[in-house]
C-alpha cells in the first residue's frame, strides 16, 4: 500500500507542478496573453485523457507482466526526453493565432513525460486493486488529488518566489527519476504476484465480492435510504452492506447509458467552470501563476473532498449554496470593474468551488463497481477534455466575449435540477419541504426585484416619452397596486396551506421543489441574457481572439462635440477619441499634456525629427504627438488592435509623423532588428490587467538599451488597478544606471497650460528613465515627480528566469 500511495502522490505532484512551470517558460513568447494558459490547460486535459485511455487499454487487454514491461519501457523513453525546457527555436515568427503552435511545442517538449504521469492514477489504482482485491482503491484517487493540490499551492508561494526557472526544471527532472523508481517498485510487486497467482487482473477473485466491499456498500445505502450519513443507523448500513455483497451480479453489471452520460457531462461542466473562471481572473486581474493555480487548486480540492466519502457532499446544503453563489456572481457580472479585486476573486472562486462540488459530488455518487474503475476515470478525463476544447477552441469562434462563464453557470444549475428530479431518494421528505420553502422565499424576493426593475424601466421610458401605449400613468398608484398584488399572493398561499391541512393532502414536495428549481434555471438564463445585453449597450464592435476581447463603445456626453469612441480590452479602457473632426486630434485618457508622457515629450531637449518606439498601439493616441519629420515605430501583437485603430479611430490617419507598424511580440521583433536609435521608447503595454512581464525583465532592458540613443529616454506607463509595477521598473533603472522619475496624475495634476482639464483625461502613473542629466533635471519634470514610495516594496530584479507578480499585488 505504501509504495502505491507514494508513487501516486509523487506522480500527481509532478503532473501539476509542471503546469505553471512550462506556462512561465512559454508565456513571454506569446505576448503574456491569458490565452496561453487556456491553451496549456487544453493540452494538459487532452494528455490526461490520453493517459487514462492508455491505462484503461493496457489494464483491460494485457496480462499483468506485459503491463509492467510496456509501462516500464514507456517510462524509460520519457526519461530520455529530459530536460523538458523548450528551445529558442520554438519562438513564434508568424503573426496570428498561435494555439496550434503552442500545442505542438508542448507535445514535443513535454508530451511523453506528461502522458506517463497522467496514467499514474488509474493504472496504479488498477494494479493495487489486482494485488489487494479486498481494499477500495477510491481513496487513492483522493490521495492523488492531494498531491496535485500541494503542487499547485506550493508553486506560487515557494518554488516561484525562491527558485529560477532553470532550477525548477532541474528539480522536476530529478523528481521524475524518483517517481520512475516508485513505478518500478510497484511493477515488481505486480510481476511477482502475477507469477504466483497466474492470471491476476484478468478476472476478479470470487472472494473479493464478499470481502472488503463494506465501504462501497455503505455509500450505496446512503443513496438507497435517501439520507445523510449522520441520519442512517449503523444497523441499516450493515444490512445494506450484506445485501450488496450478496448480489455481486447487480454490482458488476455494466452501468446504464444514462449514468455513463452523466460521467461525461458532469466533469465537462466542472471543466468549463474552471477555465471560464481562470479566463476571467487572468483577464480582469493579472496573468500570474497564483491566479492560474488558485482556481485549479479549488477544482482539485472538490475532487479530494468528494472522493474521500459521501459524508462531505449534501445535495440539500449545496443547492442552497449554489443559489447564493449565483446571486453573488450576478452582482459581480453586472458590477464589472466597479467591484474591488478581492471581492471579484472571492465571488468567482466561491462560485467555482460550489459548482465543482456539485459536479464532483454527484459524480462520486454515480461511481461504478471497482471493476469498471478505469473506464470511469476515462469518462471523467474525456469530460474534462470536452470542456477544455469548448473553452479553448469553440468559444472564441462563437462568442464575442467570455460568455462561457454564462454557459457554465446555466449548465451547472440545469444539471442539478435534472439530477434532483430523477433522484428523489437523495433527500428525505422533510428536507424536500425545507428546500421548497427556502427556494420559494428566494423566488418571491427575486420576482419582486424583477417587477420593481421592470417598473423602473417603464418609468424611465415614460419620462422620455417612449411609452405612448401607457399614457398619463400615476406611478405612485402603480406602486400601491404592486403591494396589493403581493398581499393577494400571500393570502392565496395561506389559503392553500389551510385547505391542504384540512383535507389532509400531502403535497408532492419533491416535484414542487424541482419545479421551483426549473423556474430558477429559467430565471438564471434570463438574468444572464440581460447581463449580456447590458454589456453590449452602446457597443458598436466586439471581437475576440487569442489575445482577449476588444470592445468599441460609442457614447454621447453633454456639451458640444461630445460624441466619442472608447476602446476596452476586457474591462480596461485603452483609449478614447472624439468623433467630431474639430476634436479628433485632441489627446485623451492616460496621455494628456500634463501626464508623465506629455511632460517628457514637451520638455525633451531635442524637439525636431524625433525617433519614437511605441510598444502597444491601443487606439493610437500617442501618435497624435507626432510632428512633421518625426518617425514613430509601433510594435503591436494583436491584429484586431491594428484594425480597430484604423477604423473607427483615426489617430493614425491624422498623425503628422511617419508611422510604421510592426506586427508581432515587441520584444521578439526588437531582438531581430538592427539598432533603431530611438529618442524615446514608450511602453504602453501594462495598463491592461494581462501584463506581459517579459517586457520588464533585465534581458528585455538590455534589448531596449541597444535600440535607444545614449541620451534617449524610456517612458513606461505603469497605470494598473491591481499591480504596483513601480519597484520593478526602479530595479531595472538601478541595474542599468538610469535616473528615474515617477510622475502620477495625483502628484502632477491634470490641468494643462491653458488651465483647462476634462473628464477625458485619466489619472495615470508614468516612469521616466534616462541618463540624460539635462533632460531629467528640467524643472517641469522635477516638480511633477513624486518622492520615494511611503512603503517601498522590496523585490529582486526581474529576469527571464525569475519574475513574481504575487509580491506586487496591490
Amino acid at each position: 500500500m505504501l509504495a502505491f500511495a507514494l508513487t501516486i502522490f509523487a506522480g500527481a505532484f509532478l503532473l501539476f507542478q509542471v503546469q505553471p512551470l512550462i506556462g512561465k517558460y512559454i508565456l513571454p513568447w506569446f505576448g503574456g496573453s491569458p490565452g496561453v494558459w487556456t491553451t496549456c490547460m487544453l493540452f494538459f486535459q487532452l494528455l490526461l485523457l490520453g493517459g487514462y485511455a492508455y491505462a484503461h487499454t493496457i489494464s483491460r487487454h494485457l496480462r499483468p507482466r506485459t503491463q509492467a514491461i510496456v509501462h516500464g519501457a514507456i517510462l524509460l523513453a520519457a526519461l530520455l526526453t529530459l530536460p523538458i525546457t523548450p528551445g529558442d527555436y520554438w519562438k513564434p515568427h508568424a503573426v496570428g493565432d498561435p494555439t496550434w503552435h503552442i500545442l505542438a511545442l508542448l507535445t514535443v517538449s513535454l508530451g511523453l513525460p506528461y502522458l506517463v504521469l497522467a496514467a499514474t492514477g488509474p493504472l496504479m489504482q488498477e494494479w493495487f486493486r489486482q494485488l489487494t482485491p479486498g481494499a477500495s482503491p477510491y481513496r487513492l484517487y483522493a490521495l492523488s488529488n492531494i498531491g496535485s493540490l500541494l503542487a499547485l499551492v506550493s508553486y506560487p508561494f515557494y518554488f516561484e518566489t525562491n527558485f529560477t526557472r532553470q532550477a525548477q526544471a532541474r528539480f522536476w527532472s530529478w523528481g521524475l527519476v524518483v517517481y520512475a523508481l516508485g513505478c518500478g517498485c510497484c511493477a515488481y510487486r505486480l510481476w511477482r504476484k502475477s507469477g504466483d497467482s497466474g492470471a491476476v487482473g484478468l478476472s476478479e477473485p470470487n472472494e473479493s465480492v464478499a470481502d472488503g466491499r463494506e465501504d462501497f456498500a455503505e455509500d450505496e445505502a446512503h443513496r438507497a435510504v435517501g439520507a445523510e450519513r449522520g441520519r442512517v443507523s449503523p444497523m441499516v448500513l450493515r444490512i445494506a452492506a450484506k445485501q450488496s455483497a450478496a448480489r455481486p451480479e447487480d454490482r458488476d453489471a455494466p452501468p446504464p447509458r444514462s449514468r455513463r452520460a452523466l460521467w461525461l457531462v458532469l466533469p465537462a461542466c466542472a471543466s468549463i467552470l474552471l477555465l471560464a473562471v481562470t479566463n476571467k481572473l487572468c483577464q480582469d486581474v493579472a496573468v500570474i501563476p497564483f491566479l492560474w493555480v488558485l482556481p485549479l487548486a479549488l477544482y482539485l480540492l472538490t475532487f479530494i473532498i468528494s472522493f474521500d466519502g459521501p459524508r462531505w457532499y449534501s445535495r440539500f446544503y449545496y443547492t442552497i449554496a449554489l443559489v447564493g453563489a449565483l446571486i453573488a456572481m450576478g452582482l459581480a457580472l453586472f458590477a464589472g470593474p466597479d467591484m474591488g479585486m478581492i471581492h471579484q476573486v472571492l465571488i468567482y472562486c466561491g462560485t467555482l468551488f460550489v459548482g465543482c462540488m456539485i459536479c464532483h459530488g454527484e459524480l462520486y455518487g454515480l461511481r461504478p463497481h471497482p471493476r469498471h474503475l478505469t473506464s470511469f476515470y476515462l469518462m471523467i478525463a474525456a469530460g474534462g477534455a470536452i470542456g477544455g476544447l469548448f473553452v479553448a477552441l469553440v468559444a472564441p469562434y462563437i462568442f464575442s466575449n467570455y460568455y462561457e462563464m454564462h454557459v457554465g453557470l446555466a449548465l451547472t444549475a440545469s444539471l442539478l435540477a435534472i439530477i434532483s428530479f430523477t433522484g428523489r431518494a437523495a433527500l428525505t421528505e422533510g428536507r424536500w419541504r425545507i428546500l421548497f420553502v427556502v427556494l420559494g422565499v428566494l423566488a418571491i424576493y427575486g420576482l419582486d426585484q424583477a417587477i420593481q426593475a421592470a417598473l423602473e424601466w417603464l418609468k424611465q421610458r415614460d419620462a422620455m416619452g417612449l411609452t405612448g401605449f401607457l399614457p398619463n400613468l400615476n406611478w405612485s398608484q402603480v406602486a400601491r397596486v404592486r403591494g396589493l398584488i403581493w398581499a393577494a399572493i400571500a393570502i392565496a398561499a395561506v389559503g392553500a396551506v389551510w385547505l391542504a391541512r384540512r383535507r389532509r393532502w400531502a403535497p408532492p414536495w419533491h416535484r414542487m421543489t424541482c419545479g421551483l428549481m426549473a423556474a430558477g434555471v429559467a430565471a438564471l438564463i434570463g438574468a444572464l441574457g440581460l447581463q449580456v445585453r447590458e454589456s453590449l449597450r452602446n457597443s458598436v464592435l466586439s471581437v475576440r481572439n487569442f489575445y482577449g476581447v476588444l470592445s468599441v463603445y460609442e457614447y454621447t456626453d453633454t456639451g458640444p462635440y461630445s460624441r466619442y469612441y472608447l476602446l476596452q480590452h476586457g474591462r480596461i479602457t485603452h483609449g478614447l477619441q472624439f468623433a467630431a473632426p474639430e476634436r479628433a486630434r485632441e489627446i485623451t485618457s492616460y496621455f494628456g499634456p500634463s501626464s508623465g508622457l506629455g511632460l517628457a515629450l514637451r520638455h525633451f531637449p531635442r524637439q525636431q525629427n524625433q525617433r519614437i518606439g511605441l510598444l502597444g498601439l491601443g487606439v493610437g493616441t500617442v501618435t497624435a504627438y507626432g510632428k512633421p519629420g518625426d518617425y514613430i515605430r509601433v510594435y503591436e501583437i494583436n491584429p484586431q488592435v491594428k484594425a480597430i485603430a484604423a477604423q473607427p479611430f483615426t489617430y493614425l490617419a491624422r498623425s503628422e509623423a511617419k508611422i510604421e507598424l510592426v506586427m508581432g511580440d515587441a520584444r521578439l521583433s526588437m531582438e531581430n532588428e538592427p539598432p533603431q536609435n530611438f529618442d524615446f521608447l514608450i511602453m504602453d503595454a501594462f495598463s491592461s490587467d494581462a501584463v506581459p512581464v517579459h517586457l520588464l525583465t533585465r534581458e528585455a532592458f538590455e534589448i531596449y538599451r541597444r535600440h535607444l540613443k545614449p541620451d534617449g529616454a524610456i517612458l513606461v506607463n505603469i497605470s494598473n488597478r491591481y499591480l504596483d509595477l513601480r519597484p520593478v521598473v526602479e530595479n531595472a533603472a538601478r541595474e542599468f544606471g538610469y535616473e528615474a522619475h515617477h510622475i502620477s496624475s495625483e502628484d502632477g495634476g491634470w490641468e494643462g497650460d491653458d488651465g483647462e482639464s476634462g473628464w477625458w483625461l485619466y489619472a495615470s502613473s508614468w516612469m521616466i528613465l534616462s541618463k540624460n542629466r539635462e533632460f531629467m533635471s528640467r524643472t517641469a519634470l522635477r516638480y511633477a515627480a513624486s518622492g520615494p514610495a511611503e512603503k517601498p516594496v522590496k523585490i529582486p530584479l526581474w529576469t527571464d528566469d525569475y519574475t513574481s507578480m504575487f509580491k506586487i499585488l496591490q
